[in-house]
């Protein structure tokens, strides 16, 4: 029975929707194309009809997880304003919630030490969209210096993705929230203190 182009276009976003969710928390070489069909309750043929291949539904699946992120962060800034976005984004992402919710959450932290052994189109998705976040967060840190701004976007989300992962992996609670909170306190405290550097090298 055909569909209309209405359905059709919703059939897609679901099965990205629950790949995106799906490849998070599981892996995407641990999750099979049955996992996905199951969950959007399609037919193999559904899903191959829309993607062709296991490859593209990874890569566009990678895209609408890291578009979900970066949301999230404009979101933060335009109630935070400038001055506060950088701080609100890192406390949100080193917060329980977010370790809790591996599915929601961050492609990087979830995906990133499995990228390297994906198809060359599944890496350049990751690599394309992961530079987009980092010019966003570039732009909301701390300081009127923009000289820096990427270096310092690089440095402050390695420690981000970092403490997360490392939160996510032990089995020690206590220790798990000592990461995160730690981590944020000392990217926010070190990218402030960069900053004043720069002002007061400025002055002299």
């Amino acid at each position: 029975m055909r569909v209309s182009k209405e359905k059709a276009a919703q059939n897609r976003q679901d099965i990205l929707t629950a790949a995106a969710r799906l490849f998070r928390e599981r892996g995407v070489s641990a999750t099979g194309v049955d996992s996905i069909t199951k969950d959007v309750n399609l037919t193999h043929g559904a899903v191959y009809s829309h993607f062709g291949s296991k490859e593209v539904i990874a890569a566009e699946a990678i895209r609408l997880a890291f578009t979900g992120s970066k949301r999230r962060w404009q979101r933060l800034a335009e109630r935070k304003g400038v001055e506060k976005a950088f701080p609100a984004i890192v406390a949100a992402y080193l917060s329980r919630d977010h370790r809790d919710a591996p599915g929601r959450g961050c492609a990087v932290a979830a995906l990133g030490s499995e990228i390297a052994r994906q198809p060359q189109s599944v890496r350049e998705a990751f690599t394309e969209e992961f530079k987009n976040g980092l010019e966003f967060l570039a732009e909301v840190m701390p300081g009127d210096d923009s000289s820096g701004r990427d270096e310092d976007a690089i440095a402050a989300f390695a420690s981000m993705v970092g403490a997360l992962i490392l939160a996510r992996a032990v089995n020690d609670e206590p220790l798990s929230d000592r990461i995160l909170q730690v981590t944020a306190q000392r990217v926010t405290q070190s990218v402030k203190a960069h900053k004043s550097a720069q002002r007061a090298q400025r002055r002299c």
